[in-house]
């Protein structure tokens, strides 16, 4: 136990954050999303659990320490439901309540088809799994920097 840093965040996720440069995305997701199948394309090459808690949760604590990044639109990307792209989960309602929190202010977030959202998530550094049911609570944090 280290003070000032939430429980909640094991030694392999602040590895994860401590490891992530400016520019670098972690996919936070429910225990619904193919974690390991998009695990196997990031950087990082596996998952990273962060058991017994959901979306709310986990990410409070991961923007505990990670700053968004503030030189793009949209820091935080999304899954659309699929066949109702506008609809919102409570998921992203969370998510949106827990971002503009960590951040102080409004936090735009993008939302990406079903299958362009996979893709992207591809490309991050780390897939985080939460024990969230869902559904549709995945997320794209992009991480920034902190301004000195």
């Amino acid at each position: 136990m280290l003070k000032g840093i939430d429980p909640v965040l094991n030694a392999e996720v602040l590895s994860v954050l401590m490891a992530m440069g400016h520019g670098d995305e972690v996919l936070v997701c429910d225990v619904n999303h193919p974690a390991a199948s998009i695990a196997a394309h990031t950087v990082h090459g596996s998952v990273v659990h962060i058991a017994g808690c959901g979306i709310e949760r986990a990410t409070t604590a991961i923007l505990s320490l990670l700053p968004l990044d503030t030189f793009v639109d949209a820091p935080i990307r999304r899954m659309q439901v699929v066949g109702a792209p506008d609809r919102l989960v409570d998921a992203h309602h969370v998510m949106q309540r827990v971002a503009d929190e960590a951040a102080g202010g409004s936090v735009t977030m993008e939302a990406l088809a079903r299958f362009d959202f996979y893709e992207a998530a591809r490309g991050a550094y780390a897939v985080i799994r939460t024990s969230d049911p869902g559904p549709y609570g995945c997320f794209l944090l992009r991480k920034g920097v902190i301004d000195a």
